[in-house]
């Protein structure tokens, strides 16, 4: 089974008179329980296509085909629930909401889904055991100016796996902390891959991409290279 597919993606943005052709015809397959690390230099196409892989973005031709849906035959509003529900997301820049403590930031999620419903016990119990998991049970009341980089990382994950999707995605995870904090979020990272859940994040970090087991080179719009590492890192 595939988590994601990927056929002859590509994405063109029109600036007056020029086209910018951020993908160019790119082909790959993420099988369920797959970590990929996406690398390559600025303009190489990597963020285009973690947004396409998102549903943040549709191509401009080509297919994607995300758990079984096909995402170009998807109403914007079916498509905003399936990826509400399918892909947790985890940015360089934490994107949480200031105002929030830390709690009401992991519930985020929950207020996107269909129904309007309030939060019921059994979904507050969850977001108080993921705070608890990434090591944020004493620090529900915190907002995020309170807390150090790593600590908002760690609340973004939390957030990111509220209800409980298939694929994570993460944008530069590390790109913004220490290397001991880098070593302690990828950590979280891993056990999660280990549980099943398929982690396709980009990195210029290449101690970042040795911890995935799939490694994929975008350069110039297309997939550059790929290779295969173990769980050690190593090819």
């Amino acid at each position: 089974m595939y988590a994601a597919r990927l056929i002859d993606l590509t994405k063109f943005y029109y600036l007056g008179d020029n086209v910018v052709r951020a993908l160019r015809g790119v082909s790959a397959d993420f099988p369920q329980g797959d970590f990929v690390a996406i690398m390559g230099s600025s303009g190489s196409g990597k963020s285009t296509l973690l947004n396409l892989l998102g549903a943040l973005d549709r191509p401009t031709s080509g297919q994607y085909i995300l758990s079984g849906y096909d995402v170009g035959k998807l109403s914007d509003d079916d498509l905003s629930q399936i990826r509400n529900r399918l892909i947790g997301f985890i940015f360089q820049s934490y994107n949480l909401i200031p105002q929030y403590t830390v709690l009401e930031n992991i519930q985020v999620p929950l207020h996107y889904r269909t129904d309007s419903r309030n939060i019921g016990p059994a979904e507050m119990n969850r977001c108080l055991d993921l705070a608890e998991r990434v090591g944020l049970g004493d620090r529900l009341d915190h907002r995020p100016f309170q807390l150090s980089g790593g600590q908002q990382q760690r609340v973004a994950i939390a957030r990111a796996l509220v209800n409980d999707p298939e694929i994570i995605l993460a944008d530069e995870p590390t790109g913004n902390l220490d290397s001991a904090t880098e070593k302690e979020i990828m950590d979280l990272l891993t056990n999660l891959n280990r549980e099943g859940r398929t982690i396709i994040l980009v990195t210029h970090e290449t101690s970042v991409a040795k911890r995935a087991r799939h490694q994929i080179v975008m350069k110039d719009g297309l997939i550059h290279s790929e290779g295969m590492f173990t769980t050690e890192g190593e090819k």
